[in-house]
């Protein structure tokens, strides 16, 4: 199917893909000193336990470390079929919560 060249070009400008300039508008007026914000108790409350989570490890360093000497020292055992379980089972459980 063809597009006739008047809709080939409709929304395009001739400066289409430039930065605009914004240099000649005016200053936004500075906020007044009444205005407030207002957080919930909720809000309040997930803030202060996101702040928690940043100072708890992803993973324990320790066991990290143990693994990686394994593998190094060749000491480390695959095994398939704990693997999968393991996977079935997350699987299993994300499809009983409903996600």
């Amino acid at each position: 199917m063809k597009i006739p060249s008047t809709l080939a070009s409709v929304g395009k400008s001739p400066d289409s893909g430039r930065a605009k300039s914004v240099g000649q508008r005016p200053a936004p007026a500075a906020a007044a000193p009444t205005d407030q914000v207002e957080l919930s108790t909720l809000s309040a409350r997930l803030q202060e336990a996101g702040a928690a989570l940043d100072d708890t490890p992803v993973a324990d360093a320790a066991h990290v470390a143990q693994i990686k000497q394994a593998i190094a020292d060749g000491k480390f055992q695959i095994v398939p079929e704990r693997i999968a379980n393991g996977l079935l089972r997350s699987v299993r459980d994300l499809l009983a919560s409903g996600k």
